[in-house]
């Protein structure tokens, strides 16, 4: 197994926990996307000598993608906005020729890739653009897995978004995906509702009667373990966790506050929907702690850890489906 590792916005702390990739402790094999030199540079930054960069950087396996402009720790530049978005597309070229069997991400800074006038709004709808696809941004905490609706959408727009089609869509990804990649053979999604309290009976919003009840009912007339929508307020208490493998969240910021307090450095982004698997840090760029010695790796190693345990409940179930019992 090959897993393509990016190393994101080359000012941010991408290069810093790519580099402790060098003592993975997995069985896959690692490519990493990037400039060598900026790895190398960064290397010494962070206190090895010119033999020992050299020598870590060799250990990643590099795979030189050249940055387009000099990078300073903590320093942005559009100019190398175009180089952040070569890796992108040097990783799902690779999965698509079948060199790679999965994609890690490191972060990318979305207003650094638009300042250099590209449309960006994050690895998701890049990966999903490319590849044809609707992509899902799913996020995995331990045994907490939470797809999102909506994604990087202002908060005024969300509403317009939440529609039946676009509902019953991300549940049957989900679904498909978690029986895929995660082994779960009857899947069960708790859909959660807009408004506060789920709409309180249409006194605090109707989406949940007119929109995602509907969908719901789509979703289990066709056979699917589908329930809700539920109020998000409560969804997630500790007693009524073991009732779902998934809930579906309907806009970042109802579900990416509970995700980072519960696990912050362990928590991990899997793209849905596309043709490979894609997993990525949960966290930023933090370019004021780059090159300083302060960027904790812990999610970079999650990323790739489960990245490589994806593929191989994928390659389980896609021996299991095809033997002739």
């Amino acid at each position: 197994m090959k897993i393509a590792v990016t190393t994101g916005d080359p000012a941010g702390v991408g290069p810093d926990i790519v580099l402790s990739l060098a003592r993975y402790r997995g069985d896959a094999e690692l490519c990493v996307l990037g400039d060598r030199e900026v790895l190398a540079q960064r290397a010494q930054q962070l206190g090895e000598d010119v033999a020992g960069a050299k020598r870590l950087v060799e250990r990643l396996n590099v795979m030189h993608i050249p940055v387009d402009a000099p990078v300073r720790a903590g320093a942005p530049d559009p100019r190398n906005a175009a180089h952040v978005l070569r890796q992108l597309d040097a990783a799902a070229d690779g999965c698509a020729r079948g060199e790679f069997d999965a994609v890690a991400t490191a972060p990318v800074a979305k207003d650094v890739v638009c300042a250099a006038g590209v449309q960006f709004v994050g690895h998701t709808d890049y990966f999903g653009e490319r590849c044809g696809a609707q992509a899902v941004m799913l996020f995995v905490a331990d045994d907490l897995r939470v797809a999102l609706l909506t994604a990087h959408l202002p908060l005024r727009e969300v509403a317009d978004a939440v529609s039946v089609e676009r509902t019953t869509t991300t549940a049957r990804t989900l679904d498909a995906a978690l029986r895929k990649f995660f082994g779960v053979a009857s899947p069960r999604i708790t859909v959660c509702g807009l408004n506060p309290h789920a709409g309180e009976n249409g006194a605090l919003g109707d989406e949940e009667r007119t929109v995602l009840a509907p969908a719901v009912a789509q979703l289990r007339e066709s056979g699917m373990d589908v329930r809700g929508p539920v109020p998000a307020d409560t969804a997630f208490i500790p007693a009524k966790l073991g009732d779902s493998d998934a809930y579906i969240g309907m806009y970042h910021d109802q579900v990416l506050p509970l995700i980072k307090h519960l696990a912050f450095d362990s928590a991990v982004n899997v793209t849905l929907g596309l043709p490979f698997v894609r997993t990525s840090v949960d966290h930023g760029t933090a370019f004021e702690l780059a090159g300083g010695g302060r960027a904790d790796s812990a999610n970079m190693h999650a990323a790739v850890g489960l990245a490589e345990s994806l593929v191989t409940t994928q390659l389980a179930t896609t021996v299991t489906a095809g033997r002739d019992d």
